[in-house]
């Protein structure tokens, strides 16, 4: 009885622990793919022209999107300057003074904002910002894409400091340095790399999200860097493009998704990178 039952486990770790290593392979198989399949069709439309040239007018074939990926820099830097700040201060309020019910309250808030869909935050935009300003503009989708950004920073922040230890903490406050003091240059100092990185990881987060800027910042043909006007985006053109009857268009969407991949890729890597550092 008891050798079968042995038996039995063994078949069944042998069996789980297969389909654990299958399910991994297929998973980074399709990965693979779908990145080997943007870059082959991708990177013939990769060119000088497409960094550093304006979208030409229907029917006129050259042109490339300067103006969409000075645009999508533009849009989440702004948005890294309305939700950095502001995540990071959550973050702290919550790990070092967070008791009671109001930081409960903050904290859930804060964990349901990361499962609101994308769209939902671009449409709440458009009602806050686009409706009271009569107008699409650069403002309106770095406000989206900081309300995506913001519930990453505010839980990395909150984890990475918890993190620190207590005893560093009690030392900086036995020597007489205020808590104020100890919480900017012992416990900020110590948790900077992976606050960094989840900042990185926030970037990445938004730096292909289409779906708040067609309701908020919606694009651009020209180029421009008024924040209260329209302005050209990568994931938007990308889309714009990839829906048009024209094949040219289309050589530019791929090119574009490839573009948007490398850049999403290199913010991963840098994020990793710091990670490993800390």
């Amino acid at each position: 009885m008891n050798n079968l039952r042995y038996t039995r486990r063994k078949l069944t770790q042998k069996a789980m622990f297969f389909f654990s290593v299958a399910s991994a392979f297929i998973g980074i198989a399709v990965l693979f793919l779908i990145l080997g399949y943007i870059i082959y069709k991708g990177a013939a439309g990769i060119n000088l022209d497409f960094f550093t040239k304006l979208p030409t007018p229907v029917g006129v074939p050259g042109g490339g999107m300067a103006n969409a990926l000075i645009g999508s820099f533009y849009l989440v830097g702004l948005a890294g300057l309305l939700s950095i700040p502001a995540g990071i201060l959550i973050g702290v309020y919550l790990s070092e003074y967070g008791r009671g019910s109001f930081a409960s309250a903050v904290r859930f808030v804060s964990d349901t904002l990361t499962g609101i869909p994308a769209i939902v935050m671009g449409i709440f935009a458009y009602t806050i910002v686009v409706l009271p300003l009569g107008r699409f503009s650069a403002i309106a989708g770095a406000f989206a894409l900081s309300l995506l950004m913001l519930p990453i920073i505010v839980k990395s922040t909150e984890e990475l400091l918890k993190m620190v230890p207590e005893t560093l903490r009690e030392a900086s406050l036995a020597l007489g340095i205020p808590r104020w003091k100890t919480i900017i240059r012992i416990v900020l100092s110590t948790a900077k790399s992976g606050i960094i990185t989840g900042i990185m990881l926030a970037i990445a987060r938004v730096g292909g999200e289409a779906a708040p800027l067609l309701f908020t910042a919606f694009g651009n043909s020209y180029m421009n860097l008024r924040p209260d006007q329209p302005i050209a985006n990568l994931p938007v053109q990308l889309y714009v493009y990839a829906v048009s009857p024209y094949e040219d268009w289309h050589q530019k969407a791929w090119a574009a998704a490839l573009c948007l991949m490398g850049i999403v890729l290199i913010t991963n890597i840098i994020a990793r990178i710091y990670a490993g550092k800390r």
